[in-house]
């Protein structure tokens, strides 16, 4: 068994974004210091993170060096080659991709579709031998392990098969002897695992994109290789085996081995769909044999996690179509090796919490009434009643609730501006103040102070009702051009200040201080008032940028601003407040 999970995350480039836990079908992905990690105990590789992980941060597995050393081991190494090859390497012709795959160094090329064709012909064989029963395909690894420990009521009615790739693992050992290795290459990343815990079958399992840069490497073009007349397939070509890659692909093919009329043949492909369709299962009144094939992957293997194409599935579609040869000989086929294998059930049960646990757990992130139960995904769970039962699981952290931490953002930030010595004001593109603190209240009067205290903040009032320079403000956002240590006449006062942009255009700061003194005693005051204004400026923008912020490190920002400020404000006894 490989140590090292088939998927994983590089945290270095985890970027705390919480998507892949969005995404993940069975949520096998708990956040820890900030990162993403997957639970492999949980996970059913399906691939998904991978693809939509916007950093790049989950990555599957590379075996490349573990194949290389068989080869370099003079071992006969054998390749397993997924019938999707067709649509994947569209360009060049599968005796190209033959001769480009001797010249890394493999002995034969033989297609994994003979191993489906094997598979469907037991399957057809169940399905005439048992009556009035359910069967699941077992020929994708990732719906196994997915009903296994997802849906385990339906484990029982997978078909007790080995896969297409271990099957024709066994032939190929079968025919050229128990001491080849072989090696499958294909666009999924279940068979990683599928081959990690069938050693005795198959050696390793690489993906589409490990071959493509394998080639690379090795400056090997596929499509400027004229292939020898022994570039074949081995021992044969696959005929009706080659749809299995297709949704509905498998289907048809048990359809060409049985001659049971009275059969009903659904075929769903993405986990989502057959999560929705098994549950669905108890409704029907079974009369007949249902056969249910399932594909991880939406349309199908070729659209697998790892094939170089993830859209275009008509045109895929028709490419495997159009490579799948018409059988040459009469079917249906007769089963030639016993592939059967027990499923075992492995459920995964979920910990199951009282709704007092779930209470408190809300209440660490501020949720204290069903009100406050926003259910607004950013977390990554469809619930805020799913996070908390995440967060007891831990599987998550409180960090992740995103209207949690921009309250706290919002109250440490308002903390701060209400211990500045200056008047601070922040507003948007129609001077509606955004955000103000108590000395900003003071300087205009205590009429604007007494509706402070109703409206701590401010927040929504027109800065054009309380600040008479406040076309000032507006000429910041006309212009982009910040006024630094400019005086504003207010009645008979002087209140000395900087107006600037935070976000141009959108947001914009103030800081003021009332230089109204004796004239002996003014340039003294406007020298202090400068010193504390451009101290702040930093901050204010800060606190600014914290209050529309979301992120998960505002508290850090918070602290580190709020340590600044302690070690640079002034003494109560200088404060020109």
């Amino acid at each position: 068994m490989h140590n090292l999970n088939p998927v994983y995350t590089d945290k270095a480039e985890c970027q705390d974004c919480y998507k892949c836990v969005r995404e993940c079908p069975v949520k096998a992905i708990k956040i820890q210091n900030g990162s993403a990690a997957i639970i492999p105990e949980q996970c059913v590789l399906c691939g998904h993170c991978v693809d939509v992980c916007p950093a790049g941060a989950k990555r599957v597995r590379d075996d490349l060096d573990k194949v290389k050393n068989l080869i370099s081991t003079g071992r006969k190494v054998y390749v397993s080659l997924a019938p999707s090859f067709a649509s994947e390497f569209p360009d060049i012709t599968p005796r190209q991709l033959i001769a480009a795959l001797k010249h890394l160094g493999f002995c034969a090329i033989s297609e994994t579709a003979l191993g489906a064709q094997q598979v469907s012909a037991h399957v057809a064989q169940q399905l005439q031998l048992q009556k009035g029963k359910i069967f699941i395909s077992s020929a994708c690894p990732a719906v196994v392990d997915f009903v296994t420990r997802y849906m385990p009521s339906h484990s029982a009615s997978i078909t007790n098969l080995l896969s297409p790739m271990l099957t024709h693992s066994k032939m190929l050992r079968k025919k050229y002897g128990k001491n080849i290795a072989i090696v499958f290459i294909g666009p999924c990343v279940a068979k990683k695992r599928e081959a990690d815990s069938h050693p005795q079958l198959i050696d390793a399992a690489l993906t589409f994109e490990e071959l493509r840069n394998w080639l690379d490497a090795e400056h090997l073009h596929p499509s400027l290789i004229k292939p020898h007349v022994d570039d074949i397939f081995m021992p044969d070509a696959a005929e009706e085996g080659a749809l299995y890659p297709i949704d509905g692909g498998m289907s048809a093919t048990i359809k060409a081995n049985c001659a049971i009329n009275d059969l009903c043949f659904m075929s769903f492909s993405g986990l989502e769909n057959i999560r929705r369709a098994l549950q669905d299962l108890d409704k029907i009144t079974i009369e007949n044999n249902i056969f249910i094939e399932a594909l991880s992957c939406e349309g199908g293997c070729v659209n697998g996690p790892k094939a170089a194409l993830r859209d275009a599935t008509a045109v895929k579609r028709y490419a495997i179509v159009k490579y799948a040869p018409y059988p040459k000989k009469k079917i249906p086929r007769t089963p030639s090796i016993p592939i059967n294998e027990y499923v075992s059930d492995a459920p995964f049960e979920a910990p199951d919490f009282s709704s007092d646990q779930i209470n408190a757990a809300l209440r660490q992130v501020g949720k204290i009434s069903e009100k406050d139960e926003l259910n607004c995904g950013g977390c990554g769970y469809d619930s805020c009643r799913d996070f908390a039962a995440a967060l007891l699981a831990k599987k998550a952290e409180t960090t992740m609730c995103v209207t949690y931490m921009r309250k706290l953002a919002q109250n440490k930030a308002s903390g701060l501006l209400r211990t500045m010595p200056s008047g601070v004001v922040i507003v948007d593109s129609e001077l509606k103040i955004i955000e103000s603190n108590l000395n900003f209240a003071k300087l205009f009067g205590s009429d604007i102070e007494t509706i402070f205290d109703a409206n701590p903040g401010l927040m929504g009032a027109s800065l054009k009702k309380i600040v008479p320079f406040h076309e000032s403000f507006k000429h910041v956002f006309d212009s982009g051009k910040d006024i630094i240590n400019q005086d504003f006449k207010v009645d008979n006062r002087i209140i000395h200040g900087s107006i600037f942009a935070i976000e141009k255009q959108h947001v914009t700061g103030g800081v003021f201080t009332d230089i109204t003194t004796p004239s002996i005693q003014k340039e003294q005051v406007i020298k202090r008032a400068q010193d504390i204004i451009e101290k702040n400026l930093t901050m204010v923008q800060k606190i600014a940028y914290i209050l529309g912020e979301n992120a998960a490190d505002s508290e850090s920002v918070l602290n580190s601003i709020i340590e600044s400020f302690s070690s640079r404000s002034p003494s109560p006894g200088n404060s020109l407040d």
